[in-house]
């Protein structure tokens, strides 16, 4: 799958196929939320987890940029 294919699927669509078929990879927490990053195919997708509530709050698909830099153990630079 492809991430165009990924992206028109439905939201319930798009998490079976992550929680199925994608690679967990890492998480970073940021005060309340978890952000989870798997990967498919060849590309990344990200899902927005808020803790407290233990809801899905977004999903999103990427083939690189500062998304996947939030997993990086390097410094932001100012």
């Amino acid at each position: 799958m492809g991430i165009y294919d990924f992206n028109i699927l439905s939201d319930h669509e798009k998490y079976d196929t992550v929680f199925t078929k994608g690679q967990f990879v890492d998480s970073v927490k940021e005060g309340r939320i978890t952000y989870l990053l798997y990967s498919l195919s060849y590309f990344w997708i990200e899902v927005m987890y808020d803790t407290p509530t233990n809801k899905i709050l977004e999903i999103g698909s990427f083939v690189s940029g500062k998304t996947l830099d939030r997993y990086s153990n390097v410094p932001n630079k100012i």
